[in-house]
């Protein structure tokens, strides 16, 4: 035991190496532009130009510097109790040797949950490591080693698990270091091509005065750096602002989440407009603010339940009460799915007509839903 607890401390304290470096970077950063660029470089006569450039670089440091911690230091949400199965439950979960058996043990415990998603064979979720029941779009981090609710990926330049709890603070982390790079990028390019194009010359008469000044290797290596990551992040910023307009994470992007009705890769969208108010909340004005904002409480998500898939199976339904139909239970919908499928009124006042109008419904037409066979 003793070795392993060592090595694991040993991992956690290694994992914080890519966030001190990148800590250095912005530190250095912050020294470079605002001492050897803004005091050192620009002359006095435009007083104008440092007052401009140090106001608009320290509001994007700052918003820059706040997403970033909120990231980092915001704790992962994780599966409440309810979805622990009971004592009893869970003893006779692990005496059981066959998975047949255990299967029955999970459908029984799931049976009063919001569950929607399957595993690839239709079994239902579950982590034998937390012994816990798998909400919907929750997955076991290994390196946390802990079910994270709408886990996207552990970052580990963040040392932490992108997810539910901190999905916002992530995509503004990215925003904001990519204009903070931009920002660096534009205003020092003109002192970078001064530095680059007079300094290279052989003749030591025809370099500016300042040539051995440290503020060239800073203000031409702030320029590398800047662009550097304004590439790197950029390409990354707009994968997940796509993922965003879809409202899938970076798993199901990878993986599509199976429902009852088989697997979806758009089971959880909503449309456009819907998808971002999920992530980025209701009142706009809070949108760019690292302020958790986020709709729903992650353990439930609206879902697409009618699926028009053709090749999925489909049963169809008659208003004859002689039928027995199975009785497949499903939760109902949480407040934050109520609010968010609050306005598709065209399907509740079809669900009206059917209901005052059974039996002429039944001689015009049938009502045809998709449902996965729990057989």
């Amino acid at each position: 035991m003793a070795p392993t607890h060592v090595l694991r401390c040993c991992q956690r304290g290694l994992a914080w190496i890519p966030v001190i470096f990148i800590a250095l970077v912005v530190c250095w950063s912050y020294y470079a532009y605002v001492v050897e660029l803004c005091v050192f470089t620009i002359t006095i006569t435009n007083i104008g130009e440092q007052i401009v450039y140090l106001i608009f670089f320290h509001l994007f440091f700052v918003m820059f510097v706040w997403s970033y911690w909120k990231t980092i230091f915001t704790t992962p949400a994780n599966p409440s109790k309810e979805f622990c199965l009971p004592k009893a439950e869970k003893e006779r979960y692990e005496k059981e040797e066959r998975p047949e058996s255990q299967q029955e043990i999970l459908w029984r415990a799931a049976s009063t949950l919001p569950l929607y998603t399957r595993t690839g064979a239709g079994a239902i979720r579950y982590c034998d490591r937390c012994q816990v029941i798998k909400p919907d779009r929750c997955h076991h981090c290994s390196a946390c080693d802990m079910c994270v609710l709408k886990m996207d990926h552990h970052c580990p330049w963040v040392n932490n698990c992108v997810g539910f709890s901190n999905y916002k603070f992530f995509i503004l982390f990215l925003a904001y270091s990519l204009v903070y790079c931009l920002f660096i990028a534009a205003t020092v390019l003109q002192y970078f091509i001064k530095f680059w194009t007079l300094c290279r010359r052989k003749s030591a008469e025809n370099c500016p005065k300042s040539e051995n000044n440290p503020a060239k290797f800073h203000v031409l290596f702030l320029f590398f750096v800047a662009a550097m990551f304004c590439i790197s992040i950029l390409s990354l910023f707009s994968y997940h602002l796509w993922l965003v307009g879809k409202n899938r994470s970076t798993i199901e992007a990878f993986r599509a989440p199976v429902f009852r009705t088989g697997s979806d890769k758009n089971g959880f969208s909503l449309g456009f407009r819907k998808n971002i108010v999920q992530v980025f909340g209701d009142q706009k004005k809070y949108w760019l603010l690292p302020i958790f904002t986020s709709q729903g409480d992650g353990l439930t998500f609206p879902t697409r339940l009618v699926n028009s898939d053709p090749e999925q199976a489909t049963v169809t339904l008659h208003p004859d009460s002689n039928k027995c139909m199975p009785d497949v239970s499903v939760s109902p919908l949480s407040e934050s799915q109520n609010r968010l499928l609050s306005n598709e009124q065209h399907a509740n006042n079809a669900e009206d007509h059917l209901a005052d109008n059974p039996l002429k419904s039944a001689e015009s037409e049938t009502i045809t839903i998709s449902m996965e066979s729990e057989s």
